[in-house]
């Protein structure tokens, strides 16, 4: 159950009341603007990214169901910038009577690894071979099962490369057991030799529309997106469609209202695995603001109001995005100076971050219709924003 919407207010338009003051709800922000739609920000902290542009702020913790449950009171529905809600507190929600989208039900999908996989497996959807593992031992059996290398990751709380550990032999299987968390677990996993990375990005509402946007191909380094082309090049239309078939199937089995973004591992012969989902509007998605008929955000925002869903196809031949990461310009507006200059039709997105490396500041986005130099272009655009002087 994804709650029934009601009106908190009439004749001011729908509020959305977003979790989380990140980037992802500063774009959200940005999207439901041109749609008259009211946000509500729960935010960490009072400079946060969405915070410096929302009006409508509350600071506070979001694992607090007292503030939780007041700031959703105020909304017609409630989303998030992150996972990481605690899932009782948004069961209580909606006995609240709050329309939470995506659900509880769906979003442990994305909190839980250990669930997620369990409940893809049950589905038929293809994963790599893995196993719950309550000590080193078990981790190192597994290991020797599989052969070696492995993967290990934590069950909750890892994202951009954190909580996940390539292990060679089993005399590393004692490192993800060194500090865990209460209530974590973690999960050894068959190490897949892909051939490329993919995201298959959907989009659900509550009344089951959905909409499936290009599939994506992403670069990543220690477990963290750096860039995207789509569609991917070089993939087939069969595979193609396989994958966006894949997804809008998860979409509606997992009950996802909004944005999902499966995360695939294409092996050489070209099937594919599921890596990870996320339930929120996601980094490989960000080169639809730019390169689709309806972003990403737009589309999240049309999702959780049950709005009709906006067309996902991309408007240009190819489309790059590329993260910028905190380097040795402080001052990014300024830099812009050059980028601007040299590349008329760049698209950026900062994210009024403070710098610090490698922590991820903003985006580039360009398009064209040669894949090189519209890959260089971006690459350019984002080396300079880092402080590369061979830009």
């Amino acid at each position: 159950m994804t709650g029934t919407l009601r009106r908190v207010s009439s004749g001011r338009g729908f509020t959305v009341g977003i979790i989380g003051g990140g980037q992802l709800a500063r774009m959200m922000h940005a999207a439901s603007i041109g749609l008259g739609v009211n946000v509500r920000l729960l935010a960490e902290a009072p400079d946060s990214s969405a915070a410096q542009v929302v009006h409508d702020v509350t600071v506070g913790d979001y694992t607090d169901r007292t503030t939780v449950r007041s700031f959703a009171a105020g909304c017609d529905v409630v989303t998030f910038d992150h996972e990481h809600v605690p899932t009782g507190l948004l069961r209580d929600l909606e006995s609240d009577g709050v329309a939470v989208r995506p659900g509880p039900a769906a979003l442990v999908h994305a909190q839980d690894k250990a669930i997620m996989r369990e409940r893809l497996t049950a589905l038929g959807a293809p994963c790599p071979v893995s196993r719950v593992v309550p000590d080193a031992a078990a981790l190192a059996a597994f290991g020797d099962e599989q052969g070696w290398p492995i993967v290990a990751k934590t069950s909750r709380g890892g994202y951009d490369g954190k909580g996940v550990w390539r292990l060679d032999s089993a005399a590393q299987a004692g490192e993800p057991f060194a500090q865990l968390s209460d209530g974590v677990q973690i999960i050894g996993e068959e190490f897949v030799d892909f051939a490329r990375e993919l995201s298959a990005l959907v989009v659900r509402s509550p009344s089951g529309q959905a909409a499936a946007y290009p599939i994506s191909e992403s670069i990543q380094r220690d477990g963290i997106c750096v860039e995207t082309t789509t569609p991917s090049p070089q993939l087939d239309d069969d595979h193609a469609v396989a994958a966006q078939q894949l997804a809008l199937r998860i979409a509606h089995e997992l009950g996802v209202v909004g944005v999902l973004a499966v995360e695939l591992m294409q092996r050489p012969d070209g099937s594919v695995v599921v890596n990870e989902l996320a339930m929120r509007p996601h980094n490989t998605g960000h080169w639809t603001i730019d390169g689709a008929v309806t972003s990403q955000f737009e589309n999240h925002l049309r999702a959780v109001l049950d709005l009709p869903l906006g067309e996902p196809a991309s408007i240009h031949g190819w489309t790059v995005m590329a993260n910028i990461f905190g380097g040795k310009i402080d001052d990014l507006p300024s830099a812009l100076l050059h980028c601007f200059a040299r590349d008329r039709r760049l698209r950026v997105q900062l994210y009024g971050k403070q710098v610090r490396p490698g922590r991820k500041v903003g985006h580039v986005t360009t398009f064209g219709d040669d894949l090189v130099q519209t890959q260089k272009r971006a690459r350019h655009a984002a080396a300079y924003l880092m402080g590369d002087p061979d830009a």
